[in-house]
């Protein structure tokens, strides 16, 4: 029996993440992609809030597209890093995946997307969110446990894509005059403008260091 590799070719890669591409760029791809994308940029406000010692109020998850995570405030600087880590989060959570399928762990990419979206789904207020965090939730169980190994890690480096690149279309999306950005800059005075640019120069650096590890196995 041939064993099937624990990562794909270069040139596999390249054109799952491709077709990643071609579903995150137009409006229509987009307006079904960036459901999943708010997911990601809410839990990073959570995960970071978590890190800093505050006690999580609940997630939202807005039928728009929009979302918001209840933090209390507190010191300076870590109102500054959970305000930050919202539009970084899919990159973040993508450079995560990409690490892993680069070690030869594709297999777990799903198991551990899973695991982050019952915790997500445990911290929803009621909110549209309700339906969305089941939906993927449910579809990557079923890819999880259904499929085949071979679709198996297709489908985790699809997903490394995903996150990555959504990234960079969430922010380009939303523009310089997103609510983190007011925020930060009210924190800091800093103009929204720096805080985007910041942003895009983040999420681009996780496409090529992420991109990097997945069309370059170990």
């Amino acid at each position: 029996m041939t064993q099937i590799p624990d990562t794909l070719s270069g040139a596999a890669a390249v054109v799952i993440g491709l077709v990643a591409l071609a579903v995150v760029a137009p409006i229509a791809g987009w307006q079904f992609i960036r459901h999943g994308t708010v997911m990601a940029h809410e839990g990073a406000h959570a995960v970071f809030g978590s890190l800093a010692g505050r006690k999580i109020g609940g997630i939202r998850l807005n039928p728009d597209a929009t979302g918001g995570t209840l933090v209390p405030v507190g010191g300076c600087l870590g109102d500054i890093i959970i305000g930050f880590a919202g539009y970084v989060g899919p990159s973040l959570f993508g450079l995560g995946a990409a690490w892993a399928i680069h070690l030869g762990y594709s297999e777990s990419v799903l198991w551990v997307a899973l695991f982050l979206l019952v915790i997500l789904a445990f911290m929803l207020r009621r909110s549209y969110g309700m339906i969305t965090v089941v939906f993927v939730g449910a579809l990557i169980y079923l890819v999880a446990h259904f499929t085949s190994r071979g679709v198996q890690i297709v489908a985790a480096y699809f997903l490394a894509w995903l996150l990555l690149l959504s990234g960079v279309r969430g922010i380009l999306y939303r523009g310089p005059d997103s609510g983190d950005g007011a925020d930060l800059s009210e924190l800091t005075w800093i103009p929204r403008l720096i805080w985007w640019l910041l942003w895009l120069a983040a999420s681009l650096g996780a496409v090529a260091l992420g991109g990097k590890m997945l069309v370059m196995p170990s």
